[in-house]
């Protein structure tokens, strides 16, 4: 970056990528997913089992469901299952060949016939009491404390989430080092130009700005791309129930949009590291861990050794600073399924609960894992960032055993025209807005 003869330098970082089990390394769909459902309880149950002990003494009565009699106070570890009426089944993907009206979609399929059930390995069980079942996450692993009632129901009294592990110390860093992330550039949609997406990039790469601003970004060593780059609108869905005839000559639409990526991803290669996650409208497998994109779609990009196409989750660590995030499907799929307005609240209870997507396989498609479940949480993240969020929000978790997690919710940038900047050094973050006079949202740069 040069300004008037002044020279800003790019400083070099320590980079390793954490991201290895989100990898697949064989594929097999033909599995039942209650293995992965056996495993999460399996590796979780010692750390539920050590938070419930914290909390209500090491002499806690703790017991399997079986072994519950009725009228005794106990402790039982076991995975939740929220029962929701209003919940889409498979009806709603055949109801067009059985001339069955569809469920529509809804913003939230909560009602108040709503049933929380805890499950172990042997048996399930309904819980009531005081715990709210609206705002309660299916696939979560917890320890309820209470007793089992003459109607054979759970009396909880109380209940507890994981414990985070111990954070690891990093080495405090000298100067301020920042990383950008942005999400839902929405490449491709119809009316959407790249105006304020290039007034970014210029800004990241040192094409524009006054000397200050570029000594400011000259100190960005590292640019996350949190999945949704394509939009919604180059997914043709009915694509597969079209004569081939009738696309012979057709060019599907993601191809320009692709193209129209590989341009912004050059400059920003060129210029500082970056990392590309998928999301859920971007061209790849659905299935979570998503895999990484593939090379061959960024032809011009990848000829830089800074770019790099990574997995959704993504894990990294960045001059000693441990970073842990999503694309936002988990977050978005918790939203719809409970009764929580505010989506920072999800990604904290996520982070609370130790699973990154507690409703996969549920109502969220991940791989039927047989031996593992990678989504847990097993190192405690610095920054843990949820991409394509509504609204740009960050809050300093405080844990028991003073860990200190940064919580970043990213806005679509189609949306906001918005960008958040993180300071290493501090944890200090901010949202970036651009707009240009070919666009009427307000902002600035």
């Amino acid at each position: 970056m040069e300004e008037d003869g002044v020279l800003f330098q790019r400083p070099a970082s320590k980079y390793e990528n954490l991201s290895s089990r989100f990898l697949l390394k064989e594929r097999n769909f033909q599995r039942q997913y209650a293995h992965l459902y056996s495993e999460r309880l399996k590796v979780m149950f010692p750390l539920l089992r050590d938070a419930a002990k914290k909390k209500w003494g090491n002499k806690v009565n703790l017991k399997k469901l079986f072994e519950m009699t009725s009228g005794e106070k106990c402790c039982v570890i076991g995975t939740l299952f929220k029962r929701m009426e209003l919940k889409p089944n498979i009806l709603k993907e055949i109801s067009k060949d059985l001339n069955l009206v569809p469920q529509p979609p809804r913003r939230k399929y909560v009602s108040d016939s709503d049933e929380l059930i805890l499950e172990d390995d042997l048996q399930r069980i309904v819980l009531v009491g005081d715990i709210d079942v609206h705002k309660s996450i299916t696939g979560v692993v917890i320890a309820v404390y209470g007793q089992e009632r003459d109607d054979g129901k759970f009396e909880v009294d109380d209940y507890c989430l994981t414990y985070l592990p111990t954070q690891a110390p990093a080495a405090p860093l000298e100067e301020d080092r920042y990383i950008v992330l942005m999400s839902g550039l929405g490449i491709g949609e119809d009316g959407h130009h790249l105006m304020n997406l290039q007034l970014l990039v210029d800004l990241i790469t040192g094409q524009l700005g006054t000397a200050e601003e570029q000594e400011k970004f000259s100190k960005v060593i590292r640019v996350v791309v949190a999945g949704n780059s394509l939009s919604a609108e180059t997914q043709q869905k009915d694509i597969l129930n079209t004569a081939k005839y009738l696309t012979r000559k057709t060019k599907a639409s993601t191809v320009d949009a692709v193209r129209g990526l590989d341009d912004i991803l050059v400059q920003l290669a060129s210029s500082v590291p970056v990392d590309v996650m998928p999301g859920e409208y971007d061209p790849g497998h659905s299935c979570l861990p998503q895999q990484p994109l593939h090379k061959c779609m960024f032809p011009q990009a990848t000829i830089y050794p800074t770019m790099h196409s990574v997995t959704n989750p993504y894990e990294a660590s960045i001059d000693g600073i441990r970073i842990l995030g999503t694309s936002g499907q988990n977050v978005t799929d918790i939203f719809h399924f409970t009764s929580f307005e505010d989506h920072m609240e999800i990604l904290e209870t996520t982070l609370k609960a130790g699973h990154l997507a507690p409703t996969a396989p549920d109502t969220l498609s991940c791989y039927p894992y047989y031996d593992k479940d990678p989504l847990i949480i097993s190192d405690c993240p610095t920054i843990y960032f949820a991409g394509n969020q509504p609204k740009f929000q960050s809050r300093l978790w405080k844990g028991d055993s003073e860990q200190q997690v940064l919580l970043v919710t990213i806005p679509k940038f189609i949306d906001t025209q918005a960008c958040v900047m993180v300071n290493l050094r501090t944890l200090d973050c901010q949202p970036l807005v651009f707009s240009s006079q070919l666009t009427s949202t307000n902002g600035e740069a």
